[in-house]
């Protein structure tokens, strides 16, 4: 029997973020595993034309939830959709709502954030920050309350080399900041958003710090627990931009660690750690690392030729160009890259549209891929090391049948059939492409081989005839090549000549 499974049975679990990927595959492993548990409530934000009732009949009839409705076939029973915006003070919660929430709910998993490296910093103060603070407040105030499960990043201290399981403090309090954001005006922030972040990329690893700070001063007497995933699975790029030949070069370091994590084993431990935080109620805030850089390994080099070898078996269809990995750590070379492969192609499929009658696409799709791409060259080309002493103390405390049920040790990690098997579920269920193509897809490809040799073979003709037009030492070179090639010819004809 899974004493975890068994101890979120007949529970009341809230969850903000429910929406997003990991809120999710969190919310489908809690009624896979937990079908008895009393209620998920979950924050959503209301959208125009669509009520909380669609939006969680959206969620529940994606192909995730196909197993849960089985086990558990009144799941649309047990989730509480709460209207509720974080970007507002109290989350513009109904007074009903609200007392609901505070009299029965006993674990929080806070999975809200913004994720956008390039968010304003008033935007992700008020979602990474003033509303972590805020949920702390609404906890403080719930009776019930076991545990408070806070999921952070294993980038908040990317400014650092090493990272202990250990709340850093940044320079200005997040009170301060908060209350900054309140009266500041844009231009302002905008000038000091980059002495506020100093020496990390974005807006994002900073704000995430800051939220750590605000869990660690404002936790009170709740039992309160922080995960630090890496690159959670599918919220890396996904990988059709380059399954469709789109991305071709990248300015990345082919040794750096690409620190990924699946997202089931991000939720494994988020599940892991609300047990224990709730059971054995640790006396400080502990922190948990979810990385695989430590245990498992696997450099973006590799990384790169794994993709390829999966598209190679598993191909998309309506491939741009034929899918390619090229790592460079120069500049000038990926700026090169970028015109001639990358913006050039786009350019000219452009044009091909317009003489056909329909809407150019594929230069504004490319340059905000190739925007996408330049925010995450800093977290590509560096490595980090993270200490994993409460993971895997946490991994000791578990049952064999918990450590099965609840597994995210990743030393048992394959990546390559962890690669194909993303690739498949980009495919079959991402592009909603039918597996029978492949073949068709194949044959596809190796037309744009063909097509690709070609138009480089032209090319270097081209240059070549131009070079010979100009250049005395050219014209030289190749008289003697021609040459040297006949009298190879001749030798071989007489060679065959005299044996026969």
């Amino acid at each position: 029997m899974s004493m975890i499974a068994a101890f979120y049975g007949g529970k009341s679990i809230l969850i903000t973020g429910a929406t997003g990927f990991l809120g999710k595959v969190l919310m489908e492993k809690l009624f896979r595993t937990s079908p008895d548990l009393k209620v998920i409530y979950i924050l959503v934000r209301p959208k125009a034309g669509q009520t909380l009732q669609q939006r969680v009949f959206q969620i529940l009839n994606s192909k995730l939830f196909e197993k849960v409705k089985e086990v558990c076939p009144n799941v649309h029973e047990k989730i509480r959709a709460i209207s509720a915006d974080l970007n507002q003070s109290d989350f513009a919660i109904s007074k009903e709502d609200m007392q609901e929430l505070l009299s029965y709910t006993n674990i929080i998993f806070h999975c809200a954030a913004t994720v956008r490296f390039d968010d304003h910093l008033r935007h992700a103060v008020q979602l990474n920050v003033t509303a972590t603070q805020q949920l702390l407040l609404m906890a403080s105030q719930m009776p019930k309350l076991e545990a408070f499960i806070h999921i952070s990043t294993a980038f908040s201290n990317c400014n650092l080399k090493h990272i202990d399981e250990v709340i850093y403090p940044c320079p200005v309090e997040p009170k301060k900041i908060i209350d900054s954001m309140e009266w500041l005006d844009d231009a302002i922030i905008d000038e000091i958003t980059p002495k506020l972040i100093g020496d990390r990329p974005n807006t994002y690893t900073y704000t995430k710090a800051l939220g750590e700070m605000v869990v660690q001063q404002e936790s009170g007497n709740i039992n309160i627990a922080i995960i630090r995933p890496s690159i959670v699975g599918a919220t890396w790029q996904e990988p059709f931009p380059a399954g469709k030949g789109f991305l071709r070069c990248v300015r990345a370091t082919p040794m750096a660690v690409a620190d990924l994590i699946p997202a089931d084993t991000v939720v494994n431990l988020t599940l892991a750690v609300g047990w224990y935080t709730a059971v054995h109620r640790p006396k400080s805030v502990l922190i948990y690392h979810c990385t695989s850089g430590n245990f498992n390994p696997c450099n973006w080099g590799k990384m790169a030729l794994q993709v390829l070898a999966a598209f190679e078996k598993i191909p998309f269809e309506r491939a741009f160009r034929r899918p390619n990995a090229d790592f460079t750590t120069n500049s000038i070379t990926i700026q090169y890259w970028n015109a001639v492969s990358h913006r050039a192609p786009a350019i000219i499929y452009d044009f091909y549209l317009r003489l056909t009658g329909r809407k150019p696409r594929m230069t504004k799709l490319m340059n905000r891929l190739l925007r996408t791409v330049s925010m995450l060259e800093y977290f590509i080309n560096r490595s980090w090391e993270w200490s994993t002493d409460n993971t895997e103390m946490l991994m000791s405390e578990l049952s064999p049948e918990d450590q099965r049920v609840f597994n995210f040790d990743v030393r048992q990690l394959n990546w390559l059939e962890y690669i194909e098997n993303y690739v498949l579920g980009v495919k079959k269920y991402l592009l909603k492409e039918d597996m029978a193509g492949i073949p068709k897809a194949k044959q596809h490809l190796k037309r744009l081989r063909n097509i690709h040799y070609l138009f480089n073979t032209a090319l270097f003709l081209i240059a070549w005839r131009l070079l010979i037009a100009r250049s005395q030492v050219a014209r030289n070179v190749w008289f003697f090549i021609v040459s040297f090639c006949y009298k190879l010819l001749s030798y071989f004809r007489a060679s065959s000549t005299l044996k026969v």
